[in-house]
């Protein structure tokens, strides 16, 4: 068995018992407990499971950092994502656009090519649209104003939301784990995210690849609920096969 293989294994194992342990894995894939150690510290280093005293446990629940250290952790990555997933759009095409740092970059894209008509909760996003003289067309949603990330949340949104039927959503989530499932840090921008996809014909999420193998704790979607990944380099094995399995088109940003 290939290590890849073997480390796809373990983290199988781990993920669906929620604990293993090095002597369980090293009799289960009939290797030395040398080689499960060295396998799980692979692993925990990649962020897909959790090393602890004589195995290994599934990842903590990740936190969200700050705005302000969210528009600077990868910021070449998400603005080749924006640009890439700018060209994907018609001219004329409705858009949905949730709130994140990769969709603002998104948005400052999608105004140099004009000509959209976009609804959204950031406000960020809307001025960044507004900023352009290409004549984009923009819907801010109303409601609770979240003032850490400059966003509208709440029912009065939600209920806006389900008055549009959109060409397309584009979403910035909060992690993707290795079955594909895309989550959030926030329930409201949860719910947001759902909505949104509910009202739109072709869903698109926007995820640099630090997102892959984490976990957050309110569910968004499931692989087979998205119609493409835009990312900046290819996912772990396990995610790009369930991805595949999915029907998600995967790009690559270059």
């Amino acid at each position: 068995m290939k290590p890849e293989e073997r480390r796809e294994k373990i983290a199988a194992v781990v993920r669906e018992t929620s604990r293993a342990s090095v002597d369980d894995l090293a009799r289960m894939l009939d290797i030395s407990r040398e080689t499960v150690r060295r396998d799980l510290t692979v692993l925990s280093e990649q962020g897909l499971l959790r090393k602890v005293h004589g195995g290994a446990v599934q990842p903590q629940t990740a936190r969200e950092g700050s705005l302000r250290d969210r528009e600077a952790a990868n910021r070449p990555q998400k603005i080749a994502i924006g640009r890439c997933a700018a060209q994907l759009f018609d001219l004329g095409d409705s858009i949905f656009i949730d709130a994140g740092t990769t969709t603002t970059l998104f948005a400052a894209a999608l105004a140099e090519i004009g000509g959209f008509t976009v609804m959204t909760n950031s406000v960020p996003v809307a001025a960044r649209l507004m900023e352009s003289r290409t004549g984009s067309e923009v819907y801010l949603l109303g409601g609770l104003y979240a003032t850490e990330n400059q966003q509208v949340l709440g029912p009065l949104a939600l209920d806006q939301i389900n008055g549009f039927h959109a060409d397309h959503a584009v979403l910035a989530i909060g992690s993707v784990d290795l079955t594909g499932k895309c989550m959030d840090y926030n329930a409201d921008e949860a719910f947001i995210a759902k909505a949104m996809l509910s009202r739109a014909r072709t869903k698109t999420v926007l995820a640099d690849s630090s997102k892959f193998g984490r976990h957050a704790l309110f569910q968004v979607c499931e692989a087979s609920q998205i119609d493409r990944l835009v990312t900046d380099t290819p996912p772990p094995a396990p995610l790009q096969r369930a991805l595949e399995l999915a029907g998600v088109e995967l790009i690559i940003a270059i």
